[in-house]
């Protein structure tokens, strides 16, 4: 009886002691066992660099149409969107007024016309009055010589050449005078003319009405704008890059665009000018990339997101850029040996978008490198024990 109690209290006390063990196995293999971490290995791989900027389409080329006078829209032969051609009639101004001035100069250079015909008629007769009165002249001037006539009747007949003279010219200057109000005239006439001209708006380029700023019945002054025409050839996008990412971004480098409402296509640009003064808020400088095919469908404003390539590399040894940590300012990888973590310093190369990273020294190649998230990887230390899992 006493060997069965004896027995019993073995069992139970056998039965505890597994319970134990297997908690202590149980714990040292969940909350005491070490971090789990998966592993890479360097790999060759095409790496593009590529610098972000985010920005808005734009026009380099947005002029506004409008007119030299004021005066009241008529009509309007141009709305918003329509895609004009140099010379195309947009706009009439009101034009009786001018209409009227053109008319009144033209009669006036006609009248002046008329005036130069009586003129020069009048010469052709005081240079003939003036040819007998001067042979008359000679002719009694040779009679008071041979005392044929009196000395008196001979002034008389000076006199008359002299007067004759006179005329001719004072038709001389009549006839200057009214070609000088010619002159007058014919500019008279030219300025009604273009004041005419100027009631009728046409555009100065190929473009696209961007927008129709005034309706018909308005009233226009000089310089208030009918119409914006922008160049569709200069649609580009302004954006804005970060001035620590600059480095590479060059004249003529390409990009790649996306636009808000077509978030799916990539359109291809290239970079045609580069700001020379960064915004001293945000730190960050303003890169025009132009399209490499003329946008047939845009609106100015849209948001966009492009991406200029600095550089590409082709088979380059590269890591996940969630590898590559910081430590004592210092770039490099932790290493994972026999189950131990150990920091190595790396040097790394260009940074794909497609979270890349190349790896330039450092590293052979076969290494085990570890990868986990930021938070644990915050916390690995020399020589710390992990697991290698999934």
């Amino acid at each position: 009886m006493n060997f069965m109690k004896t027995l019993a209290r073995k069992k139970v006390y056998l039965i505890w002691l597994l319970l134990v063990l297997v908690l202590v196995i149980v714990l040292k293999m969940t909350l005491f066992a070490p971090p789990k971490v998966q592993v890479v290995t360097i790999a060759k791989r095409d790496i593009t660099a590529q610098v972000y900027g985010n920005g808005t389409v734009e026009a380099k080329v947005v002029v506004a149409v409008s007119s030299k006078i004021t005066g009241r829209i008529v009509e309007l032969y141009a709305d918003q969107g329509d895609q004009v051609k140099r010379g195309q009639l947009l706009a009439r101004l009101e034009n009786d007024d001018v209409l009227q001035q053109q008319q009144q100069s033209e009669a006036g250079l006609n009248r002046s016309f008329a005036n130069l015909n009586v003129e020069q008629a009048n010469l052709q007769k005081a240079k003939a009055n003036q040819v007998l009165a001067e042979k008359n002249a000679q002719r009694f001037k040779a009679l008071v010589e041979k005392n044929l006539v009196s000395k008196l009747e001979a002034e008389q007949y000076d006199t008359a050449y002299k007067v004759a003279k006179e005329e001719v010219a004072r038709s001389q200057a009549a006839v200057e005078a009214v070609r000088m109000e010619q002159k007058s005239g014919h500019a008279g006439v030219g300025f009604a003319r273009s004041k005419v001209a100027d009631t009728r708006i046409y555009a100065h380029q190929d473009g696209i009405i961007i927008t129709r700023d005034l309706e018909k019945g308005s009233i226009v002054s000089p310089g208030m704008p009918i119409f914006t025409l922008a160049d569709p050839r200069t649609i580009w996008v302004k954006a804005n890059v970060d001035e620590s990412q600059l480095k590479g971004v060059d004249i003529g480098k390409k990009a790649v665009i996306t636009l808000r409402s077509s978030t799916g296509d990539q359109l291809p640009g290239h970079v045609v000018r580069l700001g020379r003064q960064s915004d001293r808020v945000t730190e960050e400088l303003e890169v025009d990339v132009a399209f490499n095919e003329p946008l047939k469908n845009f609106r100015l404003g849209e948001q966009s997101d492009l991406y200029i390539i600095t550089g590409v590399k082709k088979e380059a040894r590269a890591l996940p850029s969630a590898a590559i940590v910081f430590k004592d300012r210092k770039s490099g990888v932790w290493l994972v040996t026999d189950g131990k973590l150990s920091f190595k310093e790396v040097t790394a190369g260009i940074v794909d978008r497609h979270n890349i990273t190349e790896i330039v020294s450092g590293l052979d190649g076969g290494e085990l490198v570890a990868l986990s998230s930021p938070p644990e990887m915050a916390k690995f230390k020399n020589g710390m024990k992990v697991r290698i899992g999934k």
